[in-house]
């Protein structure tokens, strides 16, 4: 739930191809023909796959999640049910358009990207009130979303809010917007932020615009900005992972398969003392290589299924959801029922993105 999170805290997801498509293909019994090295092969109860109707019963089970969480009193879980709502937005539609009303600025701004995101109709009149929202990021989201539902409206905001906005969250999600919007007239605006120093920015929030900046330009055919990004997934020190988690998901958002071997090599490396990178690195390798058609990722998601920590369970499920594991079913069914509201809401957001053609 990358976009929910980021909105609502201040920032604004060959080797062996695998053909199954969608949580019902990964559940339904195909299995992979093969596994990376290390990987323990799965016993037999691990391989059994859930059947049509445990399917659906999980399906039920998500949303009946997404519409408990709708309620929650943390506008986090708040946004992460109304991102959730958008791989169902035939079912969830009201879900979304409370959402967009929502007294918190992050809930709103979520909803109006997955309007966009998720071609919700009816709800233009709401995302042009939006577009006058005193929350900038608001704004970057309803403009996105009037635009990728094919409206009209001016996008000059979104240059002036990227150039003058002092947040960096929000500076990043108005270049993310230009990148996937689609239009080549952005790539001069989006040439000159590369080149200021803006002031107000620390080096490392920079460094994070900077590849943020050239993952827009990538999607709009700047193919030379591609080794930006790579050199951007090797750490010279730890404060610098956080532009390496980034930088893994760019590579998984843009399908650039010609970074698969840099991807598994950060999954493979260890230290001099032997320690591997972080869970939150690892797993964001693990969805990227699944972006890219190479699924094999789940095995890293099963080093960390049953991790202390909340934060690493709700990464866990977001893999579950992007790979196609024979047993990813049974996984994100024991993650809908975890104690923790946050790992629920991405295990249900995960079965259903899993279901949707998106």
């Amino acid at each position: 739930m990358k976009l929910a999170s980021s909105l609502v805290s201040g920032r604004t997801s060959h080797l062996m191809m695998v053909v199954c498509v969608g949580l019902a293909a990964t559940v339904g019994g195909c299995q992979q023909n093969a596994s990376r090295s290390g990987t323990k092969a799965a016993s037999a109860g691990e391989r059994e796959a859930l059947t049509p109707v445990s399917v659906s019963t999980l399906r039920e089970k998500a949303i009946q999640i997404v519409e408990e969480t709708a309620k929650a009193e943390d506008p986090t879980l708040r946004a992460n049910a109304a991102e959730a709502a958008s791989y169902s937005p035939t079912r969830l539609k009201p879900i979304i358009e409370k959402a967009l009303k929502d007294p918190n600025p992050g809930v709103r701004g979520v909803a109006a990207t997955a309007v966009g995101m998720a071609k919700v109709g009816g709800v233009s009149g709401i995302l042009r009130e939006l577009t006058s929202d005193p929350s900038a990021a608001v704004q970057v989201s309803a403009i996105y979303g009037i635009l990728a539902n094919g409206g009209e409206i001016d996008r000059t905001p979104l240059g002036q809010i990227l150039m003058e906005d002092p947040s960096a969250s929000v500076k990043r999600h108005a270049v993310d917007v230009l990148g996937m919007l689609g239009d080549g007239t952005a790539k001069p605006l989006l040439r000159s932020a590369a080149k200021e120093r803006f002031a107000e920015l620390s080096p490392a929030q920079m460094r994070l615009l900077h590849i943020q900046i050239s993952a827009a330009l990538v999607k709009l055919g700047e193919n030379s900005e591609r080794p930006v990004i790579i050199a951007a997934l090797y750490p010279s020190q730890p404060e610098e992972l956080e532009a390496t988690v980034l930088a893994i998901q760019c590579i998984g958002g843009l399908k650039d398969s010609s970074a698969a071997a840099h991807l598994i090599n950060l999954a493979d490396y260890k230290d001099r003392a032997g320690k591997k990178y972080p869970p939150e690195v690892r797993l964001a390798v693990a969805a990227a290589l699944a972006q890219l058609g190479m699924p094999e990722g789940s095995f890293v998601a099963e080093e960390y299924v049953h991790s202390s920590s909340p934060t690493v369970r709700s990464q866990v499920a977001f893999v579950y959801g992007e790979t196609k594991g024979s047993r990813n079913g049974a996984r994100l069914e024991q993650l809908l029922s975890d104690p923790d509201a946050q790992v629920r809401i991405s295990a249900a957001a995960a079965v259903l993105k899993s279901l949707s053609r998106r």
